[in-house]
């Protein structure tokens, strides 16, 4: 969404790798190298499918303190997520990779401090049912473009951060290489 909204063309091609068995077998622990190595991933993986093409690839990791977020499983799941970080001042950290001919040529990791308000149960609950399955489809349990606003009490960092990738410096890259004419 944010490419098309940004006028790039492009072709989406789902990265077959799986997340999390790369996280455990990097050793790493901050969520800004998982981060990094995730969207790396993702580029170089889909970059072999298409020689001779600029392959982009994003990921993003939620951390709050030590402890790493993924995509709850089910509700149950995402009522624990939520009442982990309810009150509390979390870390996106977004990654965008950029590889071609199987050589990344360009990555960044931005970050964005998110403040979740307090929560009652009954608010997670009100929540949940309103926002329905998209909660297992984000880390943190929430969408902050959609009804995931009404979670939040102070959002820091860039807006394009908050939604996964880290278009800003993507696109003065892009610049910097002639692909876009803006």
């Amino acid at each position: 969404m944010l490419l098309a909204n940004a006028g790039i063309g492009f072709e989406s091609v789902p990265a077959g790798i799986d997340e999390r068995a790369i996280a455990d077998a990097s050793g790493l622990s901050s969520p800004r190298e998982i981060a990094a190595v995730l969207a790396r991933k993702k580029t170089l993986f889909v970059s072999a499918l298409r020689p001779a093409h600029h392959v982009i690839g994003a990921d993003q990791v939620l951390a709050l303190g030590t402890k790493l977020f993924n995509k709850p499983a089910d509700r149950q799941a995402a009522t624990i997520q939520l009442r982990e970080l309810a009150g509390l001042r979390h870390e996106l950290y977004s990654a965008v990779a950029v590889a071609r001919d199987g050589q990344i040529i360009f990555e960044e990791v931005t970050i964005a401090h998110m403040t979740m308000r307090r929560l009652s149960d009954s608010e997670i609950e009100a929540y949940l049912d309103e926002a329905g399955d998209s909660i297992t489809s984000s880390v943190g349990s929430y969408q902050l473009e959609g009804l995931g606003v009404h979670l939040f009490e102070r959002v820091e960092g860039d807006h394009f951060t908050v939604l996964g990738l880290p278009l800003l410096p993507l696109l003065n890259f892009l610049r910097s290489e002639r692909l876009l004419a803006i």
